[in-house]
């Protein structure tokens, strides 16, 4: 598994493994031992885990995750564990979010993962109009300066934000971003921006809530309602590119590529996008260790110009998604309709 250096001391997998389906208002299917699935990726050289507040469970599991770890690799093995979670305040807080809020959603992460200082924090604002997202910003800003969190980054900022908190001070290590073969809309400016700032990119969706995989090659279109949120909200994506059929093309070209390389079209299709300018990191969804294996691979491939033209081949009859990072999401009638926007209260209730 490859690894990238991004400050002195702080090094992390170029492979994460996500959390996002471990959450309990997620999904039903989850692993039987979460905690043996993740100690099992991090003996294998997948030592970075991304997380949130608001996936229910998830930071608590790897809390338990952490301590069993120490007990049985060690304290030298834990420090290479990195766990990047984020902050995301509800959508009802927004405009009468105080530091006080802030700081009390750290101090239980803090708690859940059993840590005395946060790897990473990812700051996330749902509605850019209520206007305190900069001061929230700045408050995270001041939790890093006090040690209670190391790096502070965000997830889902367009260009134009990312530049004004970095233009007020606040550090912005990292973006999270939802970046794939099917989603491109980084490209458009983000990434430039991004490696100007020296800001590291962490791609989630890569194979689009799964749909870019072996599963769906020749699959009929799938009918509402979908098994999950993910699915739900990457086929809207396929119905704004082009449709199925286009969508088809893609996968009939990754799965010739992946036959090559003598792997699965989900390992070439996260392969194609860490090997984008500016990734640091690829975050793999996994609710256990079954595609290990594959998950693994990821780092290693390196795909030739022969491949890549083909996958441009078809893109190039694909429409351009509008706007920039995240824009379609924000749209709460829309692509932003299948969130849950109010988790961190519920979350806080259970924690009181």
């Amino acid at each position: 598994m490859q690894r990238i250096t991004l400050a002195p001391g702080y090094e992390i997998s170029r492979v994460i493994r996500g959390g996002w389906q471990l959450s309990a208002s997620h999904s039903q299917s989850v692993s039987d031992d979460p905690v043996a699935d993740m100690i099992a990726f991090a003996d294998a050289g997948i030592t970075t885990f991304d997380c949130a507040d608001i996936y229910t469970g998830v930071e608590e599991m790897i809390g338990r995750f952490r301590s069993e770890y120490a007990r049985l690799r060690g304290r030298e093995a834990l420090a290479r564990i990195r766990v990047h979670t984020k902050f995301v305040p509800d959508m009802a807080r927004l405009r009468d979010i105080t530091k006080s809020y802030v700081e009390g959603v750290i101090d239980r992460s803090l708690r859940r993962l059993g840590m005395e200082r946060l790897d990473t924090v990812q700051f996330h604002w749902w509605d850019y109009s209520a206007e305190r997202w900069l001061q929230a910003a700045q408050w995270l800003e001041d939790l890093r300066k006090a040690g209670k969190i190391n790096r502070v980054g965000g997830t889902n900022f367009d260009t134009a934000h990312l530049l004004a908190m970095r233009r007020a001070g606040v550090e912005m290590s990292s973006m999270q971003v939802q970046y794939s073969l099917l989603d491109r809309r980084p490209e458009k400016s983000f990434v430039d921006v991004a490696m100007q700032e020296g800001v590291a990119l962490y791609c989630y969706g890569t194979v689009a809530g799964g749909f870019l995989g072996n599963r769906w090659l020749g699959a009929a279109e799938p009918k509402p309602p979908l098994e999950n949120r993910s699915l739900t909200k990457y086929k809207l994506i396929i119905d704004d590119l082009g449709g199925w059929d286009l969508f088809q093309a893609l996968l009939r070209v990754l799965d010739g590529i992946a036959q090559r390389h003598g792997t699965d079209i989900a390992t070439i299709a996260s392969a194609a996008v860490l090997a984008r300018r500016g990734v640091a990191a690829v975050i793999v969804g996994a609710r256990n260790r079954a595609h290990l294996a594959a998950n693994l691979r990821i780092s290693d491939i390196v795909l030739a110009p022969e491949d890549l033209r083909a996958i441009d081949a078809v893109l190039a009859e694909a429409r351009p998604l509008k706007g920039d990072v995240y824009e379609l999401e924000r749209d709460v009638s829309g692509h932003g309709s299948i969130m849950k926007y109010n988790l961190n209260s519920e979350g806080i209730a259970k924690s009181a």
